[in-house]
């Protein structure tokens, strides 16, 4: 029996050792856990989806309405020289568009990270600095410059919505039996009247049968629908922006406010210190005395 009572107490350290550890891991797990700035991951999720919804359709849409006015609209190439060279720009924008967004998405999470753990830290030697409280009003400016660009950028992705829907509309309209049309062929969409082409652009419209013919193009059908989902990755991205700034000025009023509880706690520790060393030298000068 007393030779079991050894193996008995090493069995038990070892279980408490193992205890010890698992709980560790489990605490370091739980304070990972709360450094996550969750806002933060969440406004870059829905940025960076939104982001890929307008470049990734829109650069498609785009693509697909150049190729419909070409055929349908405008076959001298000469006449839609101008809209193709816009259409190429807008392109362009978006291929700068799609990485500026990945890399500021990321810098701003970045920095959600880095106030959360200021904020979680308080109390510690964590210490705010005046050029991270001045990074952090920057970026809330430049997020309120590109909400403001992305708001606009909503409003211009809605108008080529507007123009397939009325599109789409007039197409449903002349097929729909309850509409009664007797002469079909009389109904025509003017592109030349939205300033897509130019006025002198041949044929320019499209009436009756040709029409409908067009609104059954894969060219149409898929161009539709991706501007519609480019608009909805505009607006996902507003909201992000908006979000992002909501968080940024919290964060920032949080840095102020740990600068002013640091600033406050040292100087009630050189006060304490102070005090300490006028108590020490009283105490020398009476023992000095005695």
């Amino acid at each position: 029996m007393d030779g079991m009572k050894p193996a008995m107490e090493n069995n038990a350290e070892d279980s408490q050792e193992e205890n010890q550890e698992s709980k560790g891991c489990f605490e370091c797990c739980i304070k990972c856990l709360g450094g996550v700035p969750y806002a933060s991951l969440v406004a870059t999720i829905l940025c960076f989806s939104g982001v890929a919804l307008f470049c990734g359709c829109g650069h498609v849409a785009l693509t697909g309405t150049l190729t419909m006015l070409e055929n349908h609209f405008s076959r001298v190439p000469t006449d839609h020289a101008t809209l193709a060279n816009v259409v190429q720009i807008l392109q362009y924008i978006i291929y700068g568009i799609a990485p500026f967004f990945f890399v500021y998405g990321i810098v701003l999470l970045a920095e959600g990270f880095y106030t959360t753990s200021a904020v979680k830290d308080l109390q510690n030697e964590f210490k705010t600095s005046v050029c991270g409280r001045c990074i952090t009003g920057m970026f809330v400016f430049l997020t309120y410059i590109l909400g403001l660009a992305w708001l606009g950028i909503f409003g211009f992705s809605a108008v080529p919505v507007f123009l397939f829907y009325n599109m789409w509309t007039t197409c449903n309209a002349m097929k729909s039996p309850v509409a009664n049309i007797t002469s079909p062929e009389n109904i025509c969409v003017d592109v030349r009247q939205y300033g897509v082409i130019p006025w002198n652009a041949t044929p320019g419209k499209a009436c009756g049968s040709t029409l409908g013919d067009i609104c059954n193009t894969s060219e149409f059908y898929l161009s539709y629908h991706l501007y519609i989902v480019a608009c909805a990755g505009a607006g996902a991205t507003v909201i992000a922006l908006i979000h992002y700034l909501m968080i940024l000025a919290a964060n920032w009023a949080y840095l102020k406010d740990a600068c002013q509880t640091h600033a406050y706690q040292d100087i009630k520790t050189k006060d304490d210190q102070e005090l300490t060393d006028v108590q020490s030298r009283s105490k020398e000068a009476i023992n000095s005395y005695s």
